[in-house]
This record gives structure tokens, sequence and C-alpha cells, in this order.
């Protein structure tokens, strides 16, 4: 593996990891990895091969065989194709949600996207924002975040967010996934969400954005990471 830093960002849907990682990257000029984007598109790839996310062989062998690329559209945008389909708004959705989930609590597919996702440090360094980064994909970081919120905070946030994108939604639909999606990430046998046993926790359900950034640069000054 890459002698280039490390900083992972975990924790579960909604917590704001996702944004605290592109500001972090953007800051220190390092390069990014979405991990979630990696199971949503397998699971989106079982999809579109007519795969059921219930057969565990089918679905490894997708990952393993997982045709994926990320590039930066003008705006900024991270636009994702599988076999040159661009699936980025497909694996966004609710039901992209569900799949990421489904599937990354599979053994066998968690180990075939390991190395892939380790493929991503290089030079000048990472930002990995996922639910295992400082757990089992880079557990020798040297700076570990686990953000996390109240489950109803993060139902409300999605539902705006949706909201804001036409989407006619029910907010306690979107918290019963949520806590289903809780359930799922943190019981699993391999690779459970929680935080590392050296992560600095940060609690995001009172906090704006630009509080919850400064706190994380607070962590990456502390560690001479800037």
């Amino acid at each position: 593996m890459s002698q280039a830093p490390v900083i992972t960002v975990d924790g579960p849907s909604g917590a704001g990891k996702g944004t605290i990682s592109h500001l972090l990257a953007e800051e220190l000029g390092w390069h990014f990895l979405d991990s979630g984007a990696l199971y949503r598109v397998t699971g989106q790839a079982c999809l579109i091969e007519g795969v059921s996310w219930d057969d565990h062989p089918a679905v490894t062998r997708v990952a393993r065989h997982l045709e994926v690329t990320f590039t930066a559209a003008d705006n900024g945008e991270i636009l994702v194709a599988y076999k040159g389909r661009d699936v980025s708004r497909e694996i966004r959705t609710e039901e992209g949600g569900r799949g990421a989930s489904t599937v990354a609590a599979i053994p066998s597919v968690r180990e075939a996207l390991l190395a892939r996702q380790r493929e991503f440090l290089q030079p000048p360094g990472l930002v990995a924002d996922g639910r295992d980064m400082g757990t089992v994909v880079f557990p020798h970081a040297p700076l570990k975040i686990f953000l996390t919120a109240s489950a109803e905070e993060r139902a409300r946030r999605r539902f705006d967010q949706l909201r804001a994108k036409g989407e006619n939604v029910s907010l306690p639909r979107l918290l019963e996934d949520i806590e289903e999606r809780d359930a799922r990430d943190s019981q699993r046998e391999v690779a459970p969400l929680l935080p590392a046993e050296d992560a600095v926790v940060i609690d995001s359900t009172a906090l704006p954005i630009a509080d919850v950034f400064a706190k994380v640069m607070q962590e990456v000054s502390a560690k001479g990471l800037k």
C-alpha cells in the first residue's frame, strides 16, 4: 500500500460525512474515495444484470468484475458509470441506498471490493469516506473521524435534500429506512458500522456543517497533516 497519508471519515447515512470529506479533500488537495459509491454501483449493476441481491455468489461475481468509472464534470459533480452507462442518479436514490446496504452485508462482496478501495491511496494523500474505512480498509490511518447524528435529524436532512430535487417523499418512511439501514450496517458479521478505537467521534446533530468542518480541521492540524 502507498505510504501516502489517509484520513478516514466514517459514519451512518446522513451524518454529513460525504460533505465533510469533499471539503476536506478540496482543502488539502488530496484524492477522494466515496467507498459507498462502489457498493451502490454493485447494487445497481445487479439490477441491470438481472441478479438478485439475495444471490450472494452472483452478487460477488458482479463485485469482482465491476466495470465502474468516476469522472469529474465541469461543474465539479462526480459522474459514475457502469460499463459506460451513467448511473449517477440511480445510485443516489433510496433504492440505491438499500441496494448498497444489502450487498455490503455480504462478506465475499466486501472482500472483492477491498483491494479496489485501497488502490485509491495515492500521493499526496487520500480522504476516504465510508463505514469501515478506519476499522478495516485503512486501519493504520493517522486520523480517523467518525461522524454521527440522531436518526431523526438524518431523516430530516434527507427529506429536505430530496424535496429540493422535486421528489415526493415521506419523512416517516425515510426515518424507517434509515433505522433499518442502521440496523443492517451495525449488525452485519463483517465490518460492522462502529467507530475505530482511536477515532475522533463528532456528533453533528445540532451543528451546522461549517462548525463540523472546523472541528475536523482542528484534528487535521493537531496531527500535522495540513
